[in-house]
């Protein structure tokens, strides 16, 4: 590996070719619409009152988004709202030990925060249970406000099961229902606020893949690179590293975390850029390095699934259907012999994580694969990964930077059409294991009278350097 004292001077003259634009945190008045929003839901649905929950999960983070974007709180908790305007939002929190504490995430529009604890014998020698001490606490409030009998509406995700049963049986007079996708749709359009935080989120990412592109050479690790997007990103205002999705082999095929992989002539590394993250937005972009001479079959990949990002783009407008998307890139795949038109249809299409074609499992091939950097640590790499030849995914795309989780996929069957306010990232993708791989996206903001390109300071066609 390269000594510490060169590794921290890689970046020595990097200077990104464009200014980020930082944009201001979203303002308080948005956040107060959104509560306002959320109980006209409720008012429509006949609930009195509607009860938010997100967990907390590793990292520090939460198991979803939607107490941080209703009020900007970024911890654990179950949100109070009542659907009677004139009755306070009420916040039960801090019952896991994560150590997180406004200034950042100071609720907006709560009357009061209740702090739960996290009850355990071991951990602080006090007894309980965390889920139920705080439904009890919500009961009580509920009681307080008059709506331990009310109609309830629930937005969770899996980790919710747990506090909304315990919560059922400490109210049985209550009716309950699952109102999770109000927020969905809720989030499904970015405001004009919320797109300033995507376009921030992209154009640090941008700057990232070029602080990668300048450190990229013969004899830098995988850790470098990574280190370098990062610093790049986060010294102007991202919040965390982007997570584990960057990879080198001499194939193109890797994706995941660094080990240590030395940077060689004939190697091709993968950027797949799907966390930086600004203010709780994300934005998500996919970019190759080859580095030195390359085989035919790599450069006919690289281009194929560049050219696959350009068709779908030139669809892009409001009204066009998800679907248009899909088709157009595909017949870049197509054009060159990679997939049928047939194998096109997301449905139908081979992808590197199917299972066999009756719906059972796959057996990973068994077979040595020479990795001097892996076998450095006293290991081998045993399987060839992927499994099987194709995209990552059966599809070009999905939703991105609304908080949460994929709201959309730009699949074949997807006819939905384009909306102004939508974000999305196309990524072609194409990884046959030992030989060749690719995948290569921008991230897309639909506007009023077509789209705008979010990732457009960094060209699209991989990045070459010398071997």
């Amino acid at each position: 590996m390269t000594a510490t004292m060169i590794a921290e001077r890689l970046l020595d003259g990097f200077e990104p070719t464009f200014e980020a634009d930082l944009a201001a945190p979203i303002p308080e008045s948005e956040y107060i619409e959104r509560l306002d929003r959320l109980r006209r839901a409720a008012a429509v649905a006949e609930n009195g009152v509607t009860l938010v929950h997100a967990d907390g999960a590793s990292g520090f983070q939460t198991s979803n988004s939607y107490i941080h974007w209703l009020c900007d709180w970024v911890r654990e908790g179950i949100l109070v709202v009542p659907t009677d305007p004139s009755l306070d939002v009420h916040l039960f929190s801090f019952y896991t030990e994560s150590v997180i504490m406004p200034p950042q995430g100071e609720p907006i529009g709560v009357a009061e925060i209740w702090q739960i604890s996290p009850f355990s014998i071991e951990y602080g020698g006090r007894a309980g249970s965390p889920v139920r001490k705080t439904i009890d606490a919500v009961v009580k409030r509920l009681v307080e406000l008059g709506l331990d009998t009310a109609s309830v509406g629930l937005v969770g995700d899996k980790t919710s099961a747990a506090f909304w049963t315990y919560l059922e049986s400490e109210l049985p007079r209550a009716q309950f229902s699952d109102r999770t996708e109000v927020l969905n749709d809720m989030t499904r359009i970015l405001s004009l606020n919320e797109q300033a935080q995507v376009r921030t989120a992209a154009q640090l990412a941008s700057i990232a893949y070029e602080a990668a592109c300048h450190v990229t050479r013969p004899g830098v690790t995988d850790f470098e690179v990574y280190a370098a997007f990062t610093y790049a990103q986060m010294a102007r205002g991202g919040e965390t590293g982007d997570g584990y999705q960057i990879g080198v082999n001499k194939w193109g095929t890797a994706c995941g975390k660094p080990y240590g992989h030395v940077i060689r002539s004939g190697d091709l590394l993968n950027l797949y850029v799907s966390n930086v993250k600004y203010h709780g937005y994300t934005a998500q972009i996919a970019r190759m390095i080859a580095i030195g001479d390359i085989t035919a079959r790599q450069a006919t990949t690289l281009e194929m699934t560049a050219d696959a990002v350009r068709r779908a783009e030139a669809k892009i407008h409001p009204g066009a259907r998800f679907s248009e998307l899909h088709d157009a890139a595909f017949t870049a795949y197509t054009d060159r012999g990679y997939l049928s038109t047939e194998q096109t249809e997301t449905a139908k299409m081979p992808y590197n994580w199917e299972s066999l074609t009756d719906g059972s499992a796959r057996k990973v091939p068994t077979k040595y694969v020479p990795d001097e950097d892996y076998e450095a640590g006293g290991r081998r790499l045993n399987h060839v990964y992927p499994a099987t030849a194709g995209p990552h995914n059966p599809n070009l795309g999905h939703s991105v930077g609304n908080m949460g989780g994929p709201k959309f996929n730009v699949t074949s069957h997807n006819t939905a059409t384009l909306q102004p306010g939508m974000a999305f990232v196309l990524h072609a993708q194409w990884l046959d294991p030992l030989s060749d791989g690719s995948n290569i996206g921008d991230m897309y903001l639909v506007t009023e009278d077509g789209y705008e390109n979010l990732s457009r300071y960094t060209p699209l066609d991989a990045y070459r350097v010398e071997g």
